[in-house]
């Protein structure tokens, strides 16, 4: 991947990552990270054993927000009615990775773990990819940056983190 590739992970892999204590992995690339701003909203709005400590990475490591109309509109909403809570950080990412499909001198990543975004219809622009969390970890020791994609694994799942199975691409 060149030098100028974002990375946007969708909530599922920061959640895995988080589990494991090993957020840093989205760095080792050295790659800039972005974060969608529906996506932040909803790895932090409530307390969960991993709401703070992915709050405090993105601010420890100045990770760029990204700001969208997706959260702009769930933002107006959520105050006076009930708005579409399903499906908003992918909204939001595919506006965000829309913004990329415009830019053709970066590369954009989207980092994902649910099963729903793998089978989704979900425009990804030519230079943008679309990864699962398992898929970006066996990238990651195949490239000599981690020892075993499986111990991060295996990390989560013994922290109590229901990992996703999925491999993207399917082997």
């Amino acid at each position: 991947m060149p030098a100028n590739t974002t990375l946007l992970p969708d909530a599922g892999p920061l959640i895995t990552l988080a589990y494991a204590d090993a957020l840093d992995l989205l760095l080792v690339p050295g790659w800039s990270v972005e974060l969608v701003d529906m996506v932040l909203h909803e790895v932090t709005r409530n307390q969960t054993p991993t709401s703070e400590r992915i709050a405090a990475w993105v601010r420890e490591n100045g990770v760029a927000v990204v700001e969208t109309k997706v959260f702009h509109h769930y933002m107006q909403f959520d105050k006076a009615a009930p708005a579409r809570k399903a499906n908003l950080g992918e909204l939001a990412i595919q506006e965000a990775m829309n913004g990329l499909g415009l830019d053709e001198k970066r590369t954009g990543v989207f980092l994902f773990e649910d099963h729903k975004i793998a089978r989704a219809s979900f425009l990804v622009p030519n230079n943008c990819r679309k990864v699962s969390t398992r898929a970006y970890l066996m990238f990651l020791e195949q490239q000599g940056l981690i020892d075993s994609s499986a111990q991060i694994a295996r990390k989560a799942i013994l922290a109590g983190r229901h990992f996703s199975q999925i491999r993207f691409p399917p082997d």
